[in-house]
């Protein structure tokens, strides 16, 4: 299967220390040497996206961004084991589309039977992943629900929705975001860990790197980080359940309860 990074966060941070973390487990620590890609989100609505169907391990892109800081407060990345559709630069995650004026961003892993089946509105796949065609899915029944932006607390209840009936599908893990919120399901494996004041140490697990972060912030920021499996050794990761959805805003954690009304339930972030 495929790995999933995500970062939210109250102020533009730099996703280095993680992202290197990550980029390992694609074709040396892990298997995941099928493509990688990783989006940016920085100054409200714009962001950046890097794609390579190459393996983020020997990647020169993968490497210039482990030296090259850009700062965001929400980061969506993804490693690629290809199961359904050919190793290209269009099947790699994350994938986007806009919606309301918003770009929006989506990253997957797992295998959805029969979702090329479900019909689609205006939103279609460039490549040839249930991945993306799942994304086109969600997006096409949010804009047949509204013409114009749903208040937050609708949206909440409407991709928590979304992510259950697709989670039916088969294994359904997912990172997604319209810029303010990010959006995550676990279908099988997620967790999450967050870093706020007092901060301490961190040691990847897949390379040699440590970082005291009590050095690098400041008492107010708060930094959660989103991952398949844990990408650090000296620091407690919380699993979420198969079947949760959760929303991070500003590094801040909800669990989203699907039904007639959204039902958040704040999620403890790990700190002291």
């Amino acid at each position: 299967m495929c790995e999933l990074l995500g970062m939210s966060a109250n102020v533009p941070t730099d996703i280095r220390f993680s992202f290197a973390g990550l980029a390992k487990r694609g074709g040396e620590t892990g298997p995941h040497a099928d493509g990688w890609g990783i989006t940016f989100y920085e100054g409200g609505r714009g962001c950046r996206s890097f794609h390579d169907p190459d393996p983020s391990a020997q990647s020169e892109l993968a490497k210039l961004l482990k030296r090259y800081a850009i700062k965001s407060r929400i980061v969506v990345a993804h490693v690629r084991k290809a199961n359904r559709g050919r190793v290209s630069l269009e099947n790699t995650h994350p994938f986007s589309r806009e919606l309301w004026g918003r770009r929006w961003t989506f990253a997957h892993n797992g295998q959805l039977k029969g979702i090329k089946k479900r019909p689609l509105g205006r939103f279609e796949p460039i490549g040839s992943t249930d991945s993306e065609y799942a994304f086109c899915w969600i997006m096409s029944r949010l804009e047949e629900r509204w013409a114009k932006p749903p208040r937050l607390a609708q949206l909440d209840a409407a991709v928590a929705e979304l992510c259950l009936d697709l989670n039916g599908l088969g294994v359904f893990n997912m990172l997604l975001s319209d810029s303010r919120v990010l959006y995550a399901h676990c279908g099988k494996r997620l967790c999450y860990l967050t870093r706020c004041a007092p901060f301490g140490t961190a040691t990847l697990i897949d390379e040699d790197w440590r970082v005291d972060f009590a050095q690098e912030t400041k008492e107010t920021d708060v930094v959660t980080m989103i991952a398949t499996r844990a990408l650090t050794r000296d620091e407690t990761w919380t699993e979420l359940a198969r079947g949760d959805t959760v929303v991070f805003k500003d590094g801040a954690v909800r669990l989203l309860r699907p039904g007639r009304r959204a039902v958040a339930v704040a999620l403890p972030c790990g700190c002291d």
